[in-house]
């Protein structure tokens, strides 16, 4: 099988040469906006691109506001904070995500409690997270959900898209009305994935946005909350310092955040987007060939059902973490980049004493999953 799974990457990338996990790529407008940022002088938090990409990105997902900032764990943090989150707060989410999800709880003043995933969606489960609360929870008559041994609120219900599957949305913002939670989507890496025909990152009360080097869209460094009109100038107010607007002075009315994105990243970020359709048809196409050609031999993710995944990363499940830990030497030396899934949250010494579920799936992904290539490169866009 690794020897299959090297020859079909290889060839897939059309190259001897060492082959990344996902690389970017530029070959539309991005040279010429940035300089065209440069030559008007406005490289920082103001100017015309900022402006744009945010409309850009608000058409295409369907979002009432978007608000660029500097990076996806500033967008997350202060969605979460909208969300009414404080300090003492706990915020129900997945052990098995990137550190940003839980760091953005943390930087809150909150801490997580974790819920197992499911296997089709690698994402938060809404029978773990009902589970959870049944055993550890109670709605007050103030409708606020509290830890029964303790008195904690539990604000929110924080999921994350994996590799870009979306998780399960319905269910999932059923079980946060019922609880009184406020739904917010981490959709860092799911970027032109829908859910029954609507964007992740629009489901939940807030989403959020990561345009970092490695994602399907990059602006260098930087990410995007999607909320509605309401919230969303109340974002755009607290990420640029909470300064009123004024043609000359200078007044802030609350502690507020310098998250906002130079026009130089935003300059990059609209000449990406505007490759984005094919970017995800050239993402699509490529699964689709690793399904072909792998199946049968070993297990690959698919998208879930109902749902269209940008495939951000395409990855395949191995029998056990001795054959994963085979699979990842073999490919690593012959110049094919290849990552393990993230080990759990739990395991990390900041988040090992946290509250949890049982995490069967959560620990059997862990053990097995493996990403491999999946960027796109200008032929496979010809």
């Amino acid at each position: 099988m690794i020897d299959h799974l090297i020859k079909v990457v290889r060839e897939t990338y059309a190259t001897e040469a060492p082959i990344p996990l996902h690389a970017p790529i530029f070959g539309g407008n991005e040279a010429a906006y940035v300089a065209d940022t440069i030559a008007s002088t406005f490289v920082s938090s103001v100017g015309a691109y900022v402006d744009r990409f945010e409309a850009d990105m608000a058409a295409l997902t369907g979002a009432g506001r978007a608000i660029a900032v500097v990076n996806g764990t500033a967008a997350l943090q202060m969605a979460l904070m909208l969300a009414g989150v404080e300090t003492g707060d706990l915020v129900i989410t997945q052990p098995l995500t990137f550190v940003a999800t839980c760091n953005a709880i943390s930087h809150c003043g909150a801490e997580p409690v974790f819920c197992d995933v499911d296997r089709t969606t690698l994402g938060l489960s809404p029978e773990a997270v009902e589970a959870w609360l049944e055993d550890n929870a109670l709605r007050g008559e103030d409708g606020i959900v509290r830890r029964k041994s303790d008195g904690r609120v539990i604000r929110a219900c924080l999921a994350m898209h994996s590799f870009g599957h979306p998780v399960r949305l319905t269910e999932l913002m059923a079980l946060c009305a019922r609880w009184g939670m406020v739904l917010v989507e981490d959709a860092a890496e799911s970027l032109g994935s829908t859910f029954l025909g609507r964007h992740t990152g629009t489901f939940g009360r807030l989403g959020t946005q990561s345009f970092n080097g490695n994602k399907i869209l990059t602006t260098g460094g930087g990410g995007m909350i999607l909320t509605d009109a309401t919230l969303g100038a109340r974002a755009k107010h607290l990420t640029t310092t909470a300064k009123r607007p004024h043609p000359f002075e200078f007044f802030h009315d609350e502690v507020g955040y310098n998250y906002r994105m130079p026009n130089l990243n935003a300059a990059l970020g609209v000449a990406q987007l505007e490759r984005l359709v094919p970017f995800l048809a050239a993402k699509r196409a490529l699964a689709r060939q690793y399904i072909a050609e792998l199946s049968g031999k070993v297990e690959v993710v698919v998208e879930p059902e109902g749902c269209q995944s940008n495939y951000w990363l395409n990855a395949i499940i191995c029998e056990d973490r001795a054959a994963r830990d085979k699979v990842l030497t073999a490919t690593n030396a012959a110049g094919v980049m290849t990552r393990p899934i993230w080990a759990l949250m739990t395991r990390l010494p900041m988040y090992a004493g946290c509250d949890h579920g049982p995490l069967p799936m959560a620990e059997w992904l862990e053990d097995r999953v493996v990403n491999i290539p999946s960027g796109v490169t200008e032929r496979m866009l010809a």
